[in-house]
C-alpha cells in the first residue's frame, strides 16, 4: 500500500507539470484618439520684429556752434511736449566774440556806406565805390544774421522739443563740452514709429504694400491690427533676410517693444489633423489610424504644418479614428486601446 501510494503520487506530479502554460497578453499601447475632417486653414507667415520711430518722423537737435552743456531736462523715453525745454548750452566766449565782430563788421560798412553816398551826392565819389559799400553791408548782414541763427547773439542757448513726441536719445551731459553739430537730443514724433521684421527672401514675393497683418506683444497683450507698409528691395547685411516695416494705429504699440507679426497669405486645404498626430521620426510623414484594435499606418504629405493643427494629403479613411497621442509610440499593426474619454467642462 505505501509503494503503490508512492507510484501514485508521482504519476500525479508528472501529469501537472505536463500541463502547457497559459499564452502571455498582447502587449497593448494606451492611445488617444480624435476624428479625421476635411477643412481648411490660413497659410499665416509668423515673423518676428521691434518698434521703432521711423527715420522721417525723427529729429535730431544740435548747436552749430561749440559750448558747454549746463543743463539737461529730459531723459531717454520720455514723453515731451512741443515746446518744452530740453537741453540748456552755454555758449563759448569765441562765439560770443565772433558774433560781436560780426556786429562791428556790419556798423562800419554801413557807416562807410553812408559817408560813401554823401561823397557820391559831392562828386566826390563813384556810383562803382557805392555799389561796393552797398555789397559790403550786404555781406556783414548776412554774416552777422548767420552768427545769430547759430545762438551767438546770448550768452546761452536752450534747444526745446519741436513737436509733441518722444525723446529717443539723449546724449548730452551736463559739463560736457559737444562738438559743434553733435546730436544731443533725439525727439520722435508721437505716433511716427513701425514695426520692422525680417523675412525669408523666398517669400518676399507674397507679400505687398497694404498687406493686412496681425501684431502681438511678446510681453503679452491685445492683438494690434497693422499693415504692410514698405517691403525692403534688398538683404539687411546684418541678418541676412528682407526687411518689412508694418504701420500700426498711433500708441498702441511702444518703441522699443518685441513684436511678433502673423500675415495671412492665402489659405491650404486638406485633410486637418492635430500636429502632434502627424509622425516624421523616419523622415517619412506618416499618421496612425484605428482598425480592428490595431494601429493602421497611412503616409501622408504635410501640405501646411502648425502649432496646433496641420493640413495634410493622403487615402485617411474619415471613417477610422486618428490616433493622437501615442502616435510616436506604435508601429503598423500593434494592438492599441483607447484613453477613457475625459468628462467636458461643465
Amino acid at each position: 500500500m505505501r509503494s503503490g501510494s508512492i507510484i501514485m503520487l508521482a504519476v500525479a506530479v508528472a501529469g501537472c507539470s505536463s500541463e502547457t502554460p497559459p499564452p502571455p497578453a498582447t502587449p497593448s499601447v494606451l492611445v488617444s484618439v480624435a476624428v479625421p475632417q476635411r477643412g481648411s486653414l490660413p497659410d499665416r507667415i509668423m515673423l518676428y520684429g521691434t518698434a521703432a520711430p521711423t527715420p522721417a518722423g525723427s529729429q535730431a537737435l544740435s548747436i552749430l556752434q561749440p559750448g558747454r552743456v549746463t543743463a539737461v531736462t529730459v531723459v531717454a523715453g520720455a514723453m515731451v511736449r512741443r515746446g518744452q525745454p530740453l537741453v540748456t548750452i552755454g555758449v563759448s566766449p569765441d562765439t560770443i566774440a565772433t558774433f560781436r565782430q560780426a556786429q562791428t563788421a556790419l556798423s562800419v560798412a554801413s557807416a562807410q556806406r553812408a559817408t560813401t553816398a554823401q561823397l557820391l551826392t559831392q562828386q566826390l565819389a563813384t556810383r562803382d565805390q557805392l555799389a561796393q559799400s552797398d555789397k559790403a553791408v550786404a555781406d556783414a548782414t548776412a554774416v552777422l544774421d548767420a552768427q545769430r541763427a547759430a545762438g551767438g547773439g546770448a550768452a546761452s542757448r536752450t534747444l526745446v522739443a519741436p513737436f509733441d513726441g518722444i525723446a529717443t536719445a539723449v546724449t548730452a551731459v551736463p559739463g560736457d563740452r559737444p562738438v559743434a553739430g553733435a546730436a544731443l537730443v533725439t525727439v520722435a514724433r508721437r505716433g511716427a514709429a513701425v514695426v520692422t521684421a525680417g523675412v525669408d527672401p523666398a517669400l518676399r514675393a507674397r507679400l505687398h504694400v497694404g498687406q493686412p497683418a496681425q501684431l502681438i506683444r511678446v510681453g503679452g497683450g491685445a492683438p494690434v491690427t497693422g499693415r504692410i507698409a514698405q517691403v525692403g528691395g534688398a538683404l539687411n547685411p546684418r541678418t541676412r533676410l528682407v526687411d518689412l516695416q508694418f504701420a500700426y494705429p498711433a500708441g498702441a504699440i511702444l518703441p522699443g517693444e518685441a513684436v511678433q507679426v502673423g500675415i495671412d497669405v492665402g489659405t491650404v486645404a486638406g485633410w486637418i489633423v492635430p500636429h502632434r498626430a502627424v509622425v516624421t521620426a523616419d523622415g517619412a510623414s506618416h499618421v496612425f489610424q484605428v482598425a480592428g484594435g490595431k494601429a493602421v499606418g497611412v503616409a501622408v504629405a504635410v501640405r501646411l504644418a502648425g502649432a496646433i493643427d496641420d493640413v495634410v494629403d493622403g487615402p485617411i479613411d474619415p471613417a477610422r479614428p486618428l490616433i493622437v497621442d501615442g502616435a510616436y509610440q506604435v508601429g503598423n499593426g500593434d494592438a492599441v486601446h483607447r484613453a477613457p474619454a475625459r468628462p467636458g467642462p461643465r
